[in-house]
């Protein structure tokens, strides 16, 4: 009874929310070093962080378990969740097979025309996941204390029809929807982290419409919703914003955490933006899009 109660408490401190936070996917744009990156982030004020599992891209080195125990030495409490794209695949990471380049798998599909080498996949599809779960041992061996899990809204890519969307569109492959098999993928990612480490994070970014689901809200240990507030230059509509907070309810009498990261460039139109965020009670950070710095808490 006493080992369960403190399987419990160890857990509800784990996903305690932060009062601030970083979201820094090129450490080796702003330091020259590994080292020097460890010794800053150990030195910041921050609460948690999220950073790309590789110090310095895809010829850079992994962070190593010391690392991570340095970044927390001065904050026992701080959390640092390794960044994990898993509804596409990018050709950069470890995974990847140069063979895909001539014949791609049938789960691998077109490339993002935004991010060049990130291809949308199927993301249900038991090959890809093999992939990313054989990553997520190598996450969670390194130490980190969670998933800050990308392209979330992957199921966008298929419910689209032409120009329109379609909610809650079948996937023919499955017999569930599109948003089901999404709901059905993070679940067991965060069971497969559990396994290992029982207080392991899982904190999907965007796609709140997946909230509407009791059973994803149980899950997951909190959300991070980007350009809530902004679209960089001026404010997002306000009709556009009620619709993501609406979602974002949802999740509130959890109080699990609720990260919002905006870009905002000008630093009157960024105070507005946290101030909204504060007024939600959400935690709030703006910064660049390349993520390259800490950005302002």
């Amino acid at each position: 009874m006493q080992y369960t109660l403190l399987l419990l408490l160890t857990a509800l401190s784990a996903t305690a929310a932060p009062r601030s936070f970083a979201y820094l996917l090129q450490a080796d744009a702003k330091y020259k070093t590994r080292p020097e990156a460890v010794a800053a982030l150990r030195d910041s004020g921050r609460d948690w962080y999220v950073i790309d599992p590789v110090f310095g891209g895809d010829r850079g080195e992994r962070w190593s378990t010391a690392d991570l125990r340095t970044i927390r030495a001065n904050r026992p409490e701080r959390r640092v969740l390794a960044y994990l794209s898993i509804g596409e695949a990018e050709d950069y990471r470890p995974y990847w097979q140069k063979s895909w380049n001539q014949k791609p798998p049938a789960w691998l599909k077109q490339e993002n025309p935004d991010w060049k080498g990130n291809f949308k996949v199927a993301y249900w599809h038991p090959e890809w996941q093999q992939h990313i779960l054989a990553e997520i041992d190598r996450i969670v061996a390194a130490g980190f204390d969670g998933l800050y899990l990308d392209i979330v809204d992957g199921f966008e890519y298929f419910e689209q029809d032409g120009k329109k969307f379609i909610d809650h569109r079948k996937n023919p492959e499955t017999g569930r929807t599109f948003r089901q098999d999404m709901i059905a993928w993070i679940d067991r990612i965060a069971r497969h982290g559990r396994s290992r480490t029982p207080t392991f994070l899982i904190i999907p970014q965007n796609a709140a419409q997946l909230l509407e689901s009791a059973p994803y809200r149980e899950q997951i240990s909190g959300i991070g919703v980007e350009d809530l507030f902004t679209n960089g230059k001026k404010p997002r509509p306000k009709k556009e914003a009620a619709y993501t907070l609406g979602f974002l309810k949802l999740l509130q009498p959890s109080g699990k955490t609720v990260l919002i990261i905006d870009y905002a460039k000008k630093t009157d139109l960024a105070n507005q933006a946290r101030a909204e965020a504060q007024q939600q009670g959400f935690v709030f950070l703006n910064t660049d899009r390349p993520l390259k710095t800490l950005g302002s808490p």
